[in-house]
């Protein structure tokens, strides 16, 4: 099998989002790609993080962690997407990091590679589905391959979502994450690192 490049790319505010990125960086090891795991840099002001004490925590614990840039799509065979719901749609985080790779797309640089997506909301109908499917627009506008996980386990009727992967956090936004989520994060990363050898090969 083709020696494949995952990137996991992903915003996250208070942790959510980076325990799923972390959890998908381990199956896509386990499923044998080199992995790079890069969070978008935070566009918020400081007194925005400063309101929220789990925000505020979760920012001093990865700011030093290495940060996107174009060439971590422009290397990966395969990119994984992670961004929370924010009003039904992808965080301005990654969506910023998004926008500024009008360079590489005009050259054709982030086309014919896998990509899907993963999110998380407070609530069970809090945009998920829609997060998800407007981060895919801009797949569509790169010519990438949309590998989502779809039906294509059985695992996959007890997580629900044929979209990417989410996790509900719940009141109090801080619910870890269930057998059942962990279990679709690694299915995902499994089958995207899969597609993405044999579209290398």
């Amino acid at each position: 099998m083709a020696n494949v490049k995952l990137s996991i790319i992903y915003y996250s505010s208070t942790g959510t989002i980076h325990g799923m990125a972390e959890r998908l960086q381990q199956a896509g090891e386990k499923a044998g790609a080199e992995v790079r795991l890069r969070q978008v840099a935070e566009l918020a002001p400081q007194e925005a993080i400063a309101s929220n004490a789990a925000w505020s925590q979760h920012f001093d614990r990865t700011k030093d962690e290495p940060k996107a840039t174009a060439d971590d799509i422009v290397w990966a065979d395969a990119v994984l997407f992670g961004s929370p719901t924010r009003y039904g749609n992808v965080a301005s985080q990654l969506k910023q990091f998004l926008d500024t790779l009008g360079p590489q797309w005009a050259q054709g640089q982030l086309a014919d590679k896998a990509y899907a997506g993963f999110t998380a909301s407070q609530t069970a109908h809090g945009g998920q589905e829609s997060t998800l499917l407007a981060l895919y627009n801009t797949i569509h506008h790169f010519g990438g391959i949309l590998v989502t996980p779809g039906y294509t386990d059985p695992l996959k009727f007890a997580d629900g979502n044929p979209y990417g992967v989410s996790h509900v956090t719940g009141p109090s936004n801080d619910a870890p994450l269930t057998d059942a989520e962990t279990a679709a994060l690694d299915h995902m990363a499994q089958r995207i690192v899969s597609v993405a050898a044999k579209l290398k090969n």
